[in-house]
C-alpha cells in the first residue's frame, strides 16, 4: 500500500478517535475475502502482490483469510478485482445458550467499529448449534447492538454477519457494501451480464496484461472489453464505487483519498485501440457505447456492431493477443439451434483466423470444451445460479 505519511491532522484526536486508532485502526485483524467458486487462486495471487502488510493468506471454503491492519484492508477493497466482498472479524467465540451469547455481544466494543447512526442489517447462519433459530439470534443480538448505536441523521447501511457452527460463533462486519463486481462504471447492462470479478479473473488467467491486444466479439455490454480498460489504464478496481467501510469511526477519509490521489497519478490513458469489441446486438452494445461516451480511458475500446463469424483480426491488428468470447447459451441460444454444433462453428472460426491467439472462452457444459476442438484447460466457475467453465488455452498455429 503506498505511503499515507505526509498527511497532517486537522486537530488533535479526541479521546474517542484515540480509543478507535488504539482498539481498531493500529492493531491487526483478520479478513475474509468472499469469492465465487473458482476465482479462490485469483484472489490469493492478488493478495499476495498487493501489499507486504498483508500476511498468513490461506484458502478457505468460500474465500481467502489474511491478516492486516484496517487502512491496508481498505486499500484491499479498492484495489482487489476477484473477490466479492471483504468482511473484517471482529469476535469469535463459544455460546451453547442465549445467556452466554448476550454476554458476549455486550462485551464488544460496537461504537469503535461501527458509526452511531448505523441502519443495521443483521445476517445470521446456524449449523448443527444448540442455537439453531437464527431469528432468535438475530432478535437478542438486535436488543443490544442498537441501543448503542443510535444517534438522529442519514442512516448508514451496515451488515452485520453472524455463523454458528457446532455453538462456535464467528462475526463479521460487511466492509464493501455492495458487491465488489459493481464497479461503478456501467449505468445500465443486459439481462444476467457477466459479473465483473468473473471477467477480472478470466483476463487474468488467461494472461491478459497491459500490452496485450483483447478481441472481444461477443461482448454484450462490455464487461470483459471495460474490465481490460481498467487493468490498460492502471485503474483499481474499485475507484469509481463507495464502500460501507467509509463510515466506519476508524475509516480515515483523508488517507483513503490520498490513497486514491496517487493511484490516479498511476493511470495511463492509451490513445491508441487495443481493445476490440463488437456484438450483432445493438442494443447491448449501445450499453457500451454509453460507458465509453462517460469515461476516457474506455477510449481505447473501438465497439462495433459485427458478427463473430465476420470478423477478421487480421484487419484490425497486426499483433495476436487474447481473445475472450462469452457465447450465448440456455435461452440466450434460442431453442432452435444445437449448441454442441454451435460452439464446434465456434471452434472452427478460432482455428481458422485466431491462430497463435490465447483464449478464454465460457460454456455451460464440459463437453463443449471438447466440441470445440481447442487445447483448452477448463476452469469451473459458479454464475447466475449455473456450474459453468472457462476454457483457458492458445488456438495453434
Amino acid at each position: 500500500m503506498p505511503s499515507t505519511k505526509g498527511n497532517k491532522q486537522a486537530s488533535a484526536p479526541s479521546a474517542f478517535e484515540k480509543r478507535v486508532k488504539r482498539r481498531v485502526s493500529a492493531r491487526v485483524h483478520d479478513f475474509f475475502a468472499v469469492c465465487p467458486p473458482g476465482l479462490k487462486t485469483t484472489c490469493q495471487k492478488e493478495l499476495a502482490a498487493l501489499d507486504t502488510d498483508i500476511q498468513e493468506i490461506q484458502p478457505l471454503p468460500g474465500g481467502v483469510a489474511f491478516r492486516t491492519k484496517l487502512p491496508t484492508a481498505c486499500f484491499a477493497n479498492l484495489s482487489l478485482g476477484s473477490p466479492s466482498k471483504v468482511l473484517m472479524r471482529i469476535a469469535s467465540f463459544k455460546a451453547d445458550n442465549f445467556s452466554t451469547l448476550e454476554k458476549k455481544i455486550k462485551q464488544i466494543d460496537w461504537e469503535l467499529f461501527l458509526p452511531g447512526n448505523t441502519d443495521l442489517n443483521i445476517q445470521v447462519t446456524a449449523h448443527k448449534s444448540r442455537l439453531y433459530h437464527s431469528g432468535a439470534i438475530e432478535e437478542r443480538c438486535r436488543a443490544i447492538i442498537e441501543p448503542r448505536l443510535f444517534t438522529p441523521g442519514n442512516k448508514s447501511e451496515q451488515s452485520l454477519l453472524i455463523r454458528a457452527d457446532h455453538d462456535q460463533f464467528e462475526l463479521s462486519l460487511d466492509m464493501s457494501g455492495e458487491l465488489l463486481f459493481k464497479r461503478g462504471i456501467k449505468q445500465k447492462v443486459i439481462k444476467a451480464p457477466l459479473r465483473e470479478n468473473l471477467a477480472f479473473a478470466i483476463l487474468k488467467t488467461v494472461g491478459f496484461t497491459k500490452q496485450t491486444v483483447l478481441m472481444d466479439p461477443m461482448c454484450g455490454s462490455g464487461t470483459f472489453s471495460i474490465e481490460a480498460a481498467m487493468i490498460q489504464a492502471n485503474i483499481p478496481p474499485g475507484f469509481y464505487r463507495s464502500f460501507a467501510f467509509e463510515h466506519w469511526p476508524g475509516f480515515r477519509k483523508e488517507n483513503f483519498n490520498y490513497l486514491k490521489t496517487q493511484a490516479q497519478k498511476n493511470f495511463s490513458m492509451e490513445e491508441d485501440s487495443r481493445i476490440f469489441a463488437s456484438d450483432i446486438d445493438g442494443s447491448a452494445l449501445s450499453l457500451l457505447e454509453d460507458a465509453i461516451d462517460q469515461h476516457e480511458f474506455l477510449k481505447t475500446i473501438q465497439a462495433r456492431k459485427t458478427d463473430f463469424f465476420d470478423i477478421q483480426p487480421n484487419q484490425l491488428t497486426p499483433k495476436k493477443g487474447v481473445v475472450v468470447l462469452n457465447p450465448p447459451y440456455g435461452k440466450r441460444l434460442g431453442g432452435d439451434m444445437d449448441i454442441t454444433h454451435f460452439f464446434s462453428e465456434i471452434g472452427k472460426k478460432l482455428t481458422a483466423d485466431f491462430k497463435g491467439w490465447r483464449v478464454g472462452i465460457i460454456y455451460p457444459e464440459k463437453a463443449l470444451g471438447k466440441a470445440m476442438g481447442l487445447p483448452l484447460q477448463p476452469m469451473p466457475f459458479f454464475h447466475g445460479g449455473l456450474d459453468l467453465f472457462a476454457g483457458i488455452g492458445k488456438v495453434r498455429g
